[in-house]
């Protein structure tokens, strides 16, 4: 008898979560989108603006994957990687399945992130890749001869000054910094060969900073298919999975205000090298 009230309980509480979706599986989605950058510029992705984001969304524990999407042209090399291995340590933690959704853009350090998924899916039109890593800044020296204005700086170590926009760059510091560069560059194309292992193309050339659409990035083994994530997730875990969006918080009125300034025009400046 008391069997039987039990299972009618169970079958009772079935139906009406069947009938509010509550059995539905749900999936969390975090968002990482902009420039990737250390400290509190405005709208840019670092650790400590995502960190708790991730931990919320692997604290789902009924969920049967954690989803991120990624658009971002790059940016800190540091930043990305803090980001990335977060998510692999979470995932490890909780024993979850990531699967990363590039959208406009993952390039660069856009893509050392994406490289934290299990499984990467892009538009067909999606821009992927860019393995390299770039050093950019202007030199004022003529400008300052024409005003007639005198540098003074003074350093203890010979090494101390690199890459300043008033004095002219020395062969040493040109050579200092292509040394830095290519450190980089190298830990990228480790990191990358790690992830995708065997899934790269090895006749092809993937880590001169070229990109690739999404299209491309599946023939190149950048990407493992071409997919949005709402057809995806529910591709794999049903019609009724729910999506459980997560984004960082953009700031109030004040913080948006303060940050159209030059780190707008910086950020607006990454976006464009890849036409967008």
């Amino acid at each position: 008898m008391i069997d039987s009230v039990k299972s009618r309980s169970a079958k009772a509480l079935a139906g009406i979560k069947k009938m509010f979706g509550s059995d539905a599986p749900e999936v969390p989605l975090v968002r990482l989108e902009g420039m990737i950058a250390s400290g509190g510029r405005q709208g840019a992705l670092n650790l400590a603006r995502v960190e708790k984001l991730l931990e919320k969304a692997f604290s789902h524990n009924d969920a049967p994957a954690i989803a991120i999407s990624v658009n971002s042209p790059g940016g800190s090399p540091v930043q990305s990687r803090l980001i990335h291995d977060r998510i692999r340590a979470l995932a490890s933690e909780k024993d979850k399945t990531v699967l990363v959704f590039c959208e406009d853009l993952a390039a660069s350090g856009g893509y050392w992130i994406a490289c934290a998924g299990d499984e990467i899916f892009a538009d067909p039109a999606s821009i992927v890749g860019s393995i390299g890593v770039i050093n950019a800044g202007f030199g004022f020296t003529e400008a300052m001869e024409k005003l007639g204005v005198e540098r003074r700086v003074k350093t203890a170590g010979k090494s101390k000054l690199m890459a300043d926009p008033f004095s002219a760059e020395t062969d040493t510091q040109k050579a200092r910094m292509e040394k830095l560069l290519e450190a980089i560059h190298t830990q990228f194309i480790t990191h990358v060969k790690e992830r995708r292992g065997d899934k790269l193309d090895t006749e092809v050339e993937l880590f001169d900073g070229s990109v690739f659409t999404g299209e491309e990035g599946v023939e190149v083994g950048l990407v493992d298919g071409l997919a949005d994530a709402r057809t995806e997730l529910r591709k794999r875990f049903g019609d009724e999975t729910r999506i459980k969006t997560l984004a960082p918080s953009k700031g109030g009125l004040l913080a948006r205000f303060a940050g159209a300034t030059v780190e707008v025009l910086e950020q607006r400046f990454a976006w464009a090298r890849f036409g967008l």
